[in-house]
């Protein structure tokens, strides 16, 4: 009997909740938003044209070639992603015991790529890393690329 006039008392109480909820008055109001204004003179102001963004990488074939192997160092020219042609290629490798301009002088391609042949020929020492240094030439702008290295086993 207890568990009836309990469950009938509950009965009554969520209907009460409902009907209290239902009559609030809660009211919000909306906040005024900030009027944006354009001073006309703005328009006019003309800003300057960016200067072309160009990015380089160099990276050789093998990176752990022959004492006397001949390894491939490429590098690549972009600007805003799409390759550089006809820009001049230079390299200079960093032997460890000094260092030995590339005598190749590749123009770059129109996806902006160049390669350079690299006979070792000893010059390293077996397990020392040598570095390689590409710039490119364009319109009498240097654009230096990324090391490229390998290390002879």
């Amino acid at each position: 009997m207890k568990e009836i006039f309990l469950s009938l008392r509950s009965m009554t109480v969520i209907p009460f909740i409902l009907f209290v909820s239902a009559c609030s008055t809660v009211t919000y109001q909306a906040r005024p938003h900030a009027t944006v204004t354009i001073d006309p003179a703005f328009q006019a102001i003309v800003s300057p044209e960016p200067t072309p963004l160009y990015r380089c990488g160099a990276w050789t074939s093998n990176n752990t070639p022959d004492l006397y192997g001949t390894i491939t160092i490429y590098a690549k020219l972009t600007s805003n992603v799409h390759g550089i042609s006809g820009a001049t290629a230079q390299g200079i490798v960093h032997f460890a015991d000094g260092d030995v301009p590339l005598q190749q002088r590749p123009i770059s391609d129109k996806g902006g790529y160049v390669s350079f042949t690299l006979p070792i020929q000893g010059r390293q020492p077996q397990l020392v890393a040598a570095t390689i240094d590409i710039s490119f030439n364009l319109s009498g702008k240097r654009i230096h690329c990324s090391q490229a290295f390998f290390t002879p086993q």
